[in-house]
């Protein structure tokens, strides 16, 4: 019997399976490997998992409803943890159908193969872009009915689905909505790597906004840890994953790269995006209660970290 994580060559996917492996656990990954971002830094986190025998990983992408009812078929799946998904707040402006085809439409195939192969299990990320414009610190009892990109849309989307396989088909369900992932390996189409590698190279940083905007800054660690804490059964739950403190600015980010870097930044100020939330601050009281679960690691101790290895800034920045 195997945990099957989607996405497990992604930023997020492949530490969570890093850590069911460390933990003994077998582990079926599957990612298509697109180009939104390098592909060879998807293949890098791949290899570090391909050293474990108890991990085995498919190219099947979830919006392939055949592929993914075969893989359920060939596989005794106790949880699915879905991590999979088309990322990006901006892109998503540009090509809509395309996160609606990933994040609701391949959602929803992964839940009728669990439905007709019997597992009961799901994990399923979510976004913290679903609070823009509520109160914060933003609490999982907000309504999150206004979502103000398609990217946020597409998520919505994928938890109202879940809830609907929950209560009609008995499958237990964590939402869990991430907050501003960073750390090692990142993403290069988020700020934290392309500012670190810009300040590295003398390139001048293309900031959207003032660099007054904040954000919740929650290691890639930690929120790997939850996710696999919310493996339980809960019913169905939805849960922040973040960092629960006074969010931290762009300008502040910038300032301790500059430090931990040795360079000064040269930044070429851009226009806010109107797609862009200008704070987020996670509530993150149920994650604690559910999952005995709040983050270990400090913004600033975690950028220091994930600076320290210059290697891994090696791969090109998205385009997106």
């Amino acid at each position: 019997m195997s945990i099957l994580v989607t996405g497990a060559a992604g930023f997020i996917g492949a530490e969570v399976a890093r850590q069911l492996l460390a933990s003994g656990e077998t582990v079926v990954g599957i990612d298509t490997l697109n180009d939104y971002y390098d592909p060879s830094l998807k293949r890098f986190r791949l290899s570090e998992l391909d050293a474990s025998p108890h991990f085995t990983f498919e190219p099947i992408d979830i919006e392939d409803g055949q592929a993914v009812r075969d893989l359920f078929e060939r596989n005794d799946f106790t949880t699915v943890i879905n991590l999979a998904a088309r990322a990006g707040v901006r892109y998503s402006m540009v090509h809509p159908l395309v996160y609606m085809r990933t994040n609701a439409e391949g959602v929803l195939h992964l839940l009728e193969a669990m439905r007709h192969t019997g597992v009961k299990k799901l994990v399923q990320a979510s976004t913290s872009s679903l609070y823009a414009g509520l109160p914060m610190p933003f609490v999982e009892t907000h309504p999150v009915n206004t979502p103000i990109s398609p990217y946020a849309a597409s998520k919505k989307a994928a938890e109202v689905l879940a809830y609907t396989y929950h209560t009609q088909f008995g499958i237990d369900v964590s939402i869990l909505r991430y907050f501003t992932v960073y750390g090692r390996a990142a993403r290069p189409d988020m700020s934290p790597y392309r500012f670190a590698k810009w300040i590295m190279e003398g390139t001048p940083i293309k900031l959207f906004g003032d660099g007054e905007q904040a954000r919740d800054f929650t290691h890639v660690e930690d929120i790997a840890r939850g996710t696999i804490l919310a493996t339980k059964p809960l019913g169905y739950e939805i849960i922040n994953l973040g960092g629960g403190n006074q969010p931290v600015t762009i300008n502040e980010v910038i300032g301790w790269m500059e430090e931990d870097l040795g360079k000064k930044a040269l930044v070429d100020y851009l226009p806010a995006q109107s797609a862009d939330m200008k704070v987020t601050w996670a509530n993150i009281e149920r994650a604690k209660s559910l999952l005995g679960w709040e983050p270990t690691i400090a913004p600033r101790d975690g950028i220091r970290d994930m600076t320290a290895d210059q290697t891994l800034f090696r791969f090109e920045i998205s385009p997106h």
